[in-house]
């Protein structure tokens, strides 16, 4: 069974917030003590970091859920809970986060160090001392911890290689790989040997080394999801430098010019600038027939034997100098943190029932109070709502007098002087 997971699914989940308390100071000789509850732990949130010690998304495939721990809640004394501890679910260099409905890319985490808040910790509840004012004296009422719900991503690994081996099955590649460096790849005489990509760390010397993705063969037609080839054909995205790999010996007489061209044909209908990307051109197995045997259009720049190892030095150098050259210029990063954006503002939504939902993070935390019963906890709801914006937009969309309004679990009916 195959170790190499480049794409699956990931659920995030981070821990709730934790209550605040409701409670008064009571000790003998201290009269009007007064609200002394303490807020809710924050819960913890749910974070992907890149690390360069992470092969593949295995550790996804069969256990996709990361779930962070929730706060406590907050007690008399003006005690606050504890905030629960937040997990980091580590993936390699080179994951694409997408959304799991539309598909849309959220984060890139290209470099070791880079990470992504895939899920947010819920806020912790406010106790009762908190709403302590002029106005309010006793306040019986505190906040209850924000609640957080799975969160469903796509994840998709492209492998971070200096230079990518582009041939066709059985030209060569996973032999060559084996032969410029310790990658161990399967290796036997019929199409499709290599069933996943393959990395090798190519040194030439203490300063000259780069890594080398084969990866498996394209064919005719890749591009529109005919043979493998479509299922690795991102991994080549993020290759500094190209090596068409071309049979001078093929089996079906293809000639090099031929599968060039073919080759070239499915890069670019895969993505156009791929066909700019550095790259040489290489025709393998020389021992067999060597490129002068087609004639002189062929475009083979260096032709190779990777069993008798004749013409490897010239196509290494070659390619390391290609290397520096892109490396040099590309800025360095990683380490940095990319924080998702925190969503702001209300909207609101017309339901089925023909009552109204207001959406947004905090329009829910205004009214996710213990007791929206008493008087006290109700006049400040209308406040904070009134306060973001809420009247206003409820209006401006159209609600009516008397018409049902939710927000989270708490439906009212519609007055003007909300």
């Amino acid at each position: 069974m195959s170790v190499f997971v480049d794409e699956c699914n990931f659920c995030a989940r981070a821990g709730d917030g934790g209550a605040g308390s409701v409670s008064f100071r009571r000790e003998a000789h201290v009269p009007y003590g007064g609200p002394d509850g303490g807020d809710g732990g924050d819960g913890g949130s749910v974070w992907l970091e890149a690390d360069r010690n992470v092969a593949s998304l295995l550790s996804f495939r069969d256990h996709p859920h990361r779930i962070a721990e929730s706060g406590t809640h907050g007690s008399g004394a003006k005690k606050h809970g504890k905030s629960g501890a937040d997990v980091i679910a580590r993936v390699p260099e080179g994951t694409v986060v997408r959304d799991h409905e539309t598909g849309e890319i959220l984060a890139d985490l290209s470099t070791a160090g880079d990470r992504w808040l895939a899920s947010p910790g819920g806020v912790g509840g406010k106790g009762n001392a908190r709403f302590l004012s002029n106005k309010r004296r006793a306040p019986a009422f505190a906040e209850q911890g924000e609640k957080c719900e799975d969160t469903w991503y796509r994840l998709e690994l492209k492998l971070l290689a200096d230079v990518a081996l582009v041939g066709f099955p059985s030209s060569g590649k996973s032999t060559l790989i084996s032969v410029i460096s310790e990658a161990k790849p399967k290796i036997a005489e019929y199409p499709f040997t290599t069933l996943e990509p393959n990395l090798g760390v190519v040194r030439l010397d203490q300063e000259n080394e780069f890594v080398v993705a084969d990866l498996p063969g394209l064919i005719e037609g890749a591009s529109d999801g005919i043979g493998l080839g479509h299922q690795f054909l991102r991994h080549i995205e993020r290759a500094r430098v190209l090596v068409y790999l071309l049979d001078l010996a093929s089996v079906d007489g293809a000639s090099p010019q031929e599968q060039l061209e073919i080759l070239k044909r499915e890069l670019a209908a895969y993505q156009p600038d791929l066909v700019n990307r550095p790259h040489i051109i290489v025709g393998s197995k020389s021992d067999v027939l060597d490129a002068e045997d087609w004639g002189d259009d062929t475009q083979v720049e260096f032709s190779i034997s990777s069993v008798t190892r004749t013409g490897l030095d010239p196509v290494l150098w070659r390619l390391s100098d290609l290397v520096k050259q892109d490396r040099a210029q590309q800025p360095t990063g990683g380490g940095h943190v990319i924080h998702r954006p925190e969503p702001s503002g209300v909207r609101i939504e017309r339901l089925d029932d023909a009552s109204w939902l207001v959406v947004g993070r905090q329009a829910e935390r205004a009214v996710a109070l213990s007791d929206l019963t008493d008087i006290g906890a109700l006049d400040y709801a209308q406040a904070q709502l009134k306060k973001i914006g809420v009247d206003k937009a409820l209006r401006k969309a159209g609600v009516r007098e008397g018409d049902t309004v939710r927000i989270g679990a708490f439906a009212f009916e519609y007055r003007d002087d909300l």
